[in-house]
């Protein structure tokens, strides 16, 4: 129980159903300081809202609970991420922290005390496939997070329980009024949650000094555009904040971290027919063993596009995409889908 509507809404189904619910908040970040007046509304204070997660479960009449896990955090996520950046690549921390903090960390909770299941409120389904539980899209596809959940692993699928994953976000919002959430309180963040002030650039430089690594600007010939602050600083599609003057658009076209340089280009040298995949996790193996169509997201906001999978010989997987796609990250990651269901997928790899 995060403090947010969807893990709040999701405790409330599950007790309406009669299941023996304990509420369990994993504290990843900063405590909230409940002894000063409060500068921010709710939403806005840290990744997990207690306050709210606590009136939720003394709402439900269900026994609440704090876990500290900021040291698991720190290092799963947290260090992850600035190292990903100052290698040049782009990391998605919230794939991450499903993976090795919040589903992982509910996972042994339950281990040690002997609960069957773990329920959170993500938007996505458990599905059948072959025999075997699948991932799957959520009802609603606006909403759907499966994207942030491919790392997961299958053997853990039999003991989830995502109540939210077959509704629309419209009546999620409805039952979380009748908990009598402050929905106005509730707006949901787009922003890292560890990225409390300023941008992500801010706090990389606070938690990593040397990032801030001059270099050199080239174009795609090698030649010299201008300096740039530290590779750690730019991803691939970025325009703002360059500093360059050409007299026409120029985006970030790649980051190469053995020179310390940043190559810049036009829109159109940001698109590329294919990557390489590694770092797998696959919920369907015969993706390893010939070529195979797919759907592939490449970022949680863009819709998935058709592409070809090749396996290779070191065990990476070959996407060749059907339409060339715009500024593909390395260090984010490609998920595969057939349908509704989830393949698996992989981190891309620098090109």
């Amino acid at each position: 129980m995060s403090g947010g509507v969807d893990s709040s809404v999701a405790a409330a189904l599950l007790v309406r159903q009669g299941y023996d619910v304990h509420g369990v908040t994993l504290q990843v970040w900063e405590h909230e300081d409940e002894t000063i007046a409060p500068s921010k509304r709710w939403e806005e204070r840290g990744c997990c809202k207690v306050g709210i997660a606590r009136y939720v479960a003394q709402t439900l009449k269900i026994p609440h609970e704090v876990v500290d896990t900021r040291a698991t955090f720190r290092a799963g996520v947290i260090d992850d991420f600035v190292a990903g950046y100052l290698d040049g690549t782009t990391p998605n921390p919230c794939v991450r922290c499903n993976e090795r903090v919040k589903l992982r960390g509910l996972i042994e909770l339950a281990d040690a005390r002997g609960i069957d299941f773990v329920a959170t409120g993500h938007y996505v389904r458990i599905g059948e496939f072959g025999g075997l539980p699948m991932l799957q899209r959520a009802s609603d596809s606006k909403k759907d997070q499966s994207y942030f959940l491919y790392r997961i692993r299958q053997s853990w699928l039999t003991r989830l329980l995502f109540p939210v994953g077959g509704k629309q976000k419209t009546d999620v919002w409805g039952e979380a009024e009748a908990l009598g959430l402050p929905a106005d309180e509730l707006k949901e963040s787009q922003e890292i949650c560890f990225v409390s002030h300023g941008d992500y650039r801010t706090f990389i430089e606070k938690e990593a000094p040397t990032a801030k690594k001059p270099g050199a600007f080239v174009d795609n010939e090698g030649r010299y555009l201008g300096d740039h602050e530290g590779i750690a600083f730019y991803t691939p599609g970025q325009r703002r904040g360059l500093g360059i003057a050409t007299g026409h658009r120029l985006y970030v076209q790649q980051v190469q971290p053995a020179t310390n340089t940043v190559v810049l280009g036009t829109e159109d040298s940001l698109r590329r027919g294919q990557c390489d995949v590694a770092d797998l996790n696959l919920f369907d193996s015969s993706l390893l063993s010939g070529s195979v169509e797919v759907q592939v997201k490449v970022r949680y906001a863009t819709p998935a596009t058709p592409a070809t999978i090749q396996p290779r010989s070191d065990g990476t997987l070959r996407l060749l995409f059907h339409e060339p796609q715009r500024a593909l990250s390395p260090g984010q990651s490609a998920v595969f889908y057939r349908n509704d269901h989830v393949l698996g997928g992989g981190i891309i790899q620098p090109f």
